[in-house]
């Protein structure tokens, strides 16, 4: 991060990106000195309300982030920066957008937690636009021209004032990862396993384990005596990217234990600030990360570390215990949302975990519209094999396997959303294709 100071003192000159969070109230006009240069500007967490009419100057801005401030409307200026794909105003104030506020050239748009009613009809000129959060707003519909938004991959609407989801939203050719919990559209009735309370005052929290959006995972003993060592995660309360943490903690309790789910024990009481968390069993450390979350160039697809390999085995482990705990969660009426290989862990003989149901969305699996639900994970996990597929090792490649794998990661993110297999047929597949290869891993069913 840098300092207002530096850049009034014309040390910034040159910088392609530029983060400055100390309480503007105006946009430093400055940073126009920066205008042949500037490609990412961050100025998150400032008290900003406007931006500049000429802000256009900004030829070879790609990326601007204004979340945390006292935006009350999206401005028309960001219109006029002909590079400009990746926009971010979460957490502001905005009421209103205007038909020729969004540019036809974003991929990616964070709208989160604002006050907006009402989509723009130009959001449908946005043909690149991939990613598209708008959870935690007062939206009542999705506005028919974006069905002209086929390249849109994710899309987060949850605890909004949704009354009807449209049909052709869960027919969107790219549509891979949605969330939509706390709208009048998804408040169906389910059977929810009672959950084990689990009083605050028999827990010792250790460490910090990690922190997510929803919520903060710690490390814990649970029952004095026994010592028994448990990981809590406490959840923060507020609105994140994907909705409400306490549809993650119902869809959690719904989902209940399956061997590719980490086992979950009950729910926390008596929090001394009243907060809702969850106890887990520890996940060992052998269990590491599948891969990392999408990067600014990447978007909507993960990234791995530079070298990382599958073998064979690997990969169809993988693919059978995901698939396994995906048909679980439709069986109970769960979209996963955001099946990727960032909230997978997987140890060293492939067992695999699925975590992370923040952008979870529980529908009813006697509606018509049901298999379209399962649809959507399904493209989802066609990208992880195609993630896998790039990285296999060379040598373990079987010309007939191969041919299988890949028609079937092609079967998955079938662009007719009708197309695609259901979590049925590619089990059967991938068992099939153990008698094309040398695999005789045990894998459990």
């Amino acid at each position: 991060m840098q300092t207002l100071e530096q850049l009034q003192a014309g040390e910034l000159a040159g910088c392609t990106s530029v983060k400055l969070a100390c309480g503007l109230t105006e946009f430093p006009r400055e940073l126009f000195n920066l205008a042949d240069s500037l490609e990412l500007l961050d100025l998150s967490g400032n008290q900003l309300s406007a931006l500049p009419s000429d802000f256009g100057k900004f030829k070879k801005l790609k990326i601007a982030f204004f979340s945390d401030n006292l935006f009350t409307e999206y401005p028309e200026v960001l219109a006029d920066c002909p590079l400009l794909e990746m926009v971010g105003f979460k957490a502001n104030r905005i009421s209103y957008i205007s038909e020729k506020a969004i540019s036809s050239h974003l991929r990616w748009l964070i709208l989160t937690n604002n006050c907006i009613t009402q989509l723009p009809k130009s959001i449908g000129e946005c043909k690149r636009l991939q990613k598209f959060p708008l959870a935690g707003n007062q939206l009542t519909e999705i506005p028919e021209e974006m069905a002209m938004c086929r390249n849109l991959e994710l899309l987060r609407i949850s605890a909004n004032h949704i009354k009807e989801l449209p049909e052709w939203l869960l027919t969107l050719p790219k549509l891979a990862w949605l969330a939509y919990a706390d709208n009048p559209c998804s408040e169906i009735k389910y059977s929810s396993p009672v959950l084990k309370e689990i009083s605050w005052d028999e827990l010792i929290i250790k460490e910090q384990l990690g922190e997510g959006a929803s919520g903060i995972i710690s490390k814990a003993i649970w029952n004095k005596k026994e010592q028994l060592e448990i990981a809590v995660k406490v959840f923060k309360g507020e609105v994140t990217s994907d909705g409400f943490p306490l549809s993650e903690m119902t869809a959690c309790a719904v989902a209940d234990n399956h061997q590719c789910l980490v086992t979950l024990l009950g729910k926390i009481s008596n929090h001394p600030q009243q907060k809702e968390g969850l106890v887990f069993e520890l996940i060992p450390t052998e269990f590491k990360n599948l891969g990392k979350p999408p990067s600014f160039e990447s978007c909507t697809r993960d990234i791995f570390e530079v070298g990382t390999v599958f073998s064979i085995k690997e990969l169809i482990d993988i693919a059978i215990h995901s698939v396994s705990v995906l048909s679980h969660l439709h069986d109970k009426g769960i979209m996963h949302g955001d099946f990727y290989a960032h909230n997978l862990m997987i140890n060293l003989n492939s067992r695999t975990l699925l975590g992370d149901f923040g952008a979870a969305t529980l529908y009813d699996i006697s509606s018509s519209n049901a298999y379209l639900h399962e649809k959507l994970d399904i493209r989802a996990y066609g990208c992880l094999l195609e993630d896998l597929l790039e990285r296999l090792e060379e040598s373990e490649i079987n010309d007939d396997l191969m041919t299988q794998l890949v028609k079937l990661k092609n079967d998955c993110l079938h662009e007719i959303v009708s197309q695609r297999p259901n979590l049925k047929d590619i089990n059967s597949r991938l068992i099939s294709f153990k008698s094309l290869s040398s695999y005789t891993a045990s894998v459990s069913q």
